[in-house]
């Protein structure tokens, strides 16, 4: 069995980064200022735009720089990879650039993006498993049947080195004070690069590592002093989802990364937003990971005028990522709460749940009659800070209203939210209308001013998705005699509405 060749010392590493051949087809990305989440955290961020990239990531450096040094035989025989996408981008542009065939095995689980980007640049796609390491296993096969030339993701030194130039454009972009700067790791190429650069031309700098909570395989490799296999990851942050990390990038992490900090899903969520609201640019979940890393160290360390950069390594997001990316981003900022209350089912008893939570947002309001004596209400509120949300929770408490709070839990912020209704035996002669309410404070207790005492809300649903404008669902019971008054009421509000009583998805679901 060959031997693995000896690993390049540190001078070996700055030398191939120096002379990495990578700008043929990348840019040297902007680093630029994020101003509003600088004044936000009180701290001075800055991102280097690798999202920019003409593949929209960082990894066709390493990518084509691995490639450009091929042989002339081997060029011919063709290249293949694996990868979860943004290395498969950079391996079929390479390729096209430099006239040779490109496999690519990507895992099923790849986003629809990736897959037609790679195709688009001219490489052959074949999906196999459920994440890179599956991928990886089915390359090196079809590697041995074909003779073809491996061309891996992370744990080749000429990949580091081209990575390596990121950090290279950081230090040569600023050069006045520098803290930190914070690195996405899936199997740890860019890390390695980006560490062996910056330790060798500016030590004071630390370099820390940034994992998923679901896919932290360099952290449990590094704390065990030894490559940890993961039995599995998560599939949020594709770019990351590695299970076993690289022997040469494992070995450089583990002597020159300074610290690690692990984000999960609703961090990742709110710093796609930060980056949103600062460039307008979307990042994909893995290139969102630096600056989910830079709130969290600057709160934890509560650290203020510091300098911190953040790569934003991919913007490969699937479009219709984006409906779970907003929702989930308001738990990332500790912006929203969520609350199971149970009321009296007596009239009156949901007004007066409204007027204590008073003049705080409602993002949300699902509730459905199912109990002659008690109804169980899923309320979302808007809050500042996240320890407001026991002050609210013990605020309806004191006045009578049983109540759980459930911001930190999943199975409620994932599914149950979705869920609150279904059919009533108790929702007789319920009509059912659609309101459009303007997004102002007061709106929801101006209709239910409107609403007669003998009027009863079977079923309210209500999200807010920011726009100007929300929408409402409500179901109420009028007695008979009653129907001319409901529309007196219901006009006089001035807010558009629709009865959808005789909707058959109504009689399906509902009724």
């Amino acid at each position: 069995m060959p031997q693995r060749p000896s690993a390049p010392d540190r001078a070996t590493y700055l030398q191939r980064i120096l002379t990495a051949r990578v700008y043929d087809v990348a840019i040297e990305s902007a680093l630029e200022p994020a101003r509003t989440l600088s004044r936000r955290l009180g701290n001075h961020v800055l991102l280097k735009r690798e999202d920019q990239q003409p593949v929209f990531s960082f990894k066709l450096r390493g990518a084509y720089n691995k490639m450009a040094r091929l042989a002339p035989d081997e060029l011919a025989r063709g290249v293949i990879c694996a990868s979860a996408g943004n290395h498969a981008q950079g391996v079929a542009l390479a390729a096209r650039k430099l006239g040779c065939q490109a496999t690519i095995v990507m895992p099923v689980t790849t986003p629809r993006l990736k897959i037609d980007a790679v195709k688009a640049l001219g490489g052959d796609v074949v999906l196999h498993g459920d994440s890179y390491s599956d991928a990886a296993d089915h390359a090196k096969a079809l590697q041995a049947e074909r003779g073809l030339t491996f061309v891996h993701p992370f744990d080749d030194p000429d990949v580091i080195a081209g990575q390596g130039t990121v950090a290279m454009e950081i230090l040569r972009q600023h050069q006045g004070p520098l803290d930190a700067v914070f690195v996405a790791i899936g199997g740890g190429g860019l890390i390695a690069g980006v560490a062996t650069y910056v330790k060798a031309v500016r030590p004071e700098v630390k370099v820390i590592g940034v994992q998923m909570n679901d896919s932290d395989a360099m952290l449990r490799s590094v704390r065990a002093g030894k490559r940890v296999t993961l039995a599995d990851v998560g599939l949020f942050s594709d770019g990351t989802a590695v299970k076993l990390v690289g022997e040469e990038t494992f070995r450089i992490a583990r002597e020159l990364v300074d610290d690690y900090v692990v984000v999960d899903t609703d961090a990742v969520c709110a710093a796609i937003k930060d980056v949103f609201q600062d460039t307008r640019s979307i990042l994909e979940p893995a290139g969102a990971m630096g600056v989910a890393a830079v709130k969290q160290y600057a709160a934890e360390h509560k650290t203020k005028g510091q300098t911190y950069v953040a790569i934003t390594c991919g913007a490969n997001m699937n479009f219709d990522r984006l409906r779970f990316v907003a929702e989930r981003a308001e738990f990332g900022e500790q912006r929203e709460a969520l609350f199971a209350v149970t009321i009296p089912e007596a009239r009156g008893s949901f007004k007066r749940l409204c007027e204590l939570i008073g003049s705080r947002s409602v993002t949300e309001f699902n509730y459905r009659i199912s109990d002659a004596r008690e109804a169980h209400v899923f309320v979302g509120i808007a809050i500042a800070q996240r320890d407001e949300a026991d002050r609210i929770e013990r605020n309806l408490v004191r006045h009578g209203f049983a109540t759980v709070n459930l911001t930190d839990d999943e199975l409620a912020k994932e599914h149950v939210r979705h869920m609150v209704g279904g059919r009533s035996a108790l929702a007789a002669a319920e009509r059912l209308y659609r309101f459009t309410f303007p997004e102002r404070p007061g709106a929801l207790m101006r209709f239910l001013d409107a609403m007669h005492p003998q009027w009863n809300i079977s079923l309210f649903h209500y999200r807010n998705q920011g726009a100007d404008h929300g929408r409402i669902l409500v179901g109420l019971q009028v007695p008979r005699g009653d129907e001319r008054e409901l529309k007196r009421s219901l006009d006089g509000l001035g807010y558009p509405y629709v009865d959808e009583s005789a909707n058959p998805v109504y009689a399906l679901f509902l009724r």
